[in-house]
């Protein structure tokens, strides 16, 4: 006996009701089984992230404080390897004394040949430690504000770093030659400084979302380095504006260029090596 339309009807609709919810059921497993390995996934890919910026960080910091201090180390205690002796210092300790200016220092063959392939290789790992940290920025939050100012003062001091590095060594009796070059260490300075500043200021904004990646006491410190950095730089405008004190201003040169490369040995510390 044939069923009346009607409960064929309801039938089919038992039926594909039925078919959909299986289908939604499965869905939900496959997703629930997709999400622990999205998670994985996304915390592998966070902390190959932060393994790159520490490896780069702590190399930035590594390779120009050695190369500058071994060139110290030959122009006090070496001598005998400069072929011009007027090149040559004694017992100097720039940190304290100021003796010498750091170009003072590394600027003599041979120290350059030392000095220069470090500043080379530093310029190039300036430009990855940057590019890293906007990959990491984007991660938890794509478009910040001051992403864009961070690579281009980041790179651009990469880019100052290079140009100095070219014509280190190069000398020429020539006073526009000469402004040139301190202008770029200029540069240099100011743009390492301000994208040093806007990456502290990045970090302090999105530190609730860092909570189990960083140190915050290491941000901390970093952030007191930063403003001391800024401070020191505005004071020592009238000092190396006017003619004189030339020890103090060597030293500090010195210094400041120790906290520039202080700021990526804090980094390496900062961020924590798993969850």
């Amino acid at each position: 006996m044939l069923y009346p339309s009607k409960y064929v009807n309801k039938i089919i609709n038992r039926i594909i009701w039925v078919t959909q919810k299986s289908i939604e059921v499965e869905e939900n497993r496959a997703r629930k089984k997709e999400e622990p390995k999205e998670k994985i996934r996304k915390s592998s890919s966070l902390m190959d992230k932060i393994q790159k910026i520490k490896f780069v960080s702590i190399w930035i910091f590594l390779i120009p404080f050695l190369s500058v201090n071994l060139c110290l180390l030959l122009i006090n205690e070496f001598q005998w390897i400069f072929p011009n002796q007027e090149d040559i210092i004694h017992n100097a300790f720039p940190y304290f004394d100021g003796q010498a200016s750091i170009s003072r220092t590394v600027r003599p063959y041979p120290s350059w040949l030392i000095f220069k392939p470090a500043m080379f290789l530093t310029s190039y790992l300036l430009i990855k430690y940057w590019m890293y940290n906007k990959d990491l920025v984007i991660y938890f939050n794509n478009g910040h504000t001051y992403l864009k100012r961070v690579i281009f003062f980041g790179v651009g001091s990469a880019i100052a770093l290079t140009i100095h590095s070219i014509f280190l060594g190069i000398n020429f009796d020539n006073d526009l030659y000469k402004f040139f070059r301190r202008i770029v260490m200029l540069i240099f300075i100011i743009f390492e400084i301000a994208a040093q500043a806007y990456f502290v200021a990045i970090l302090y904004s999105l530190k609730h979302k860092l909570l189990n990646h960083i140190n915050h006491n290491i941000l901390k410190i970093k952030l007191i380095l930063i403003t001391l950095m800024i401070v020191v730089a505005a004071i020592s405008i009238p000092i190396v504006s006017f003619p004189g004190n030339k020890f103090l201003k060597h030293a500090l040169e010195w210094d400041y260029f120790l906290g520039v490369i202080i700021f990526y040995l804090l980094s390496f510390f900062m961020w924590k090596k798993n969850n």
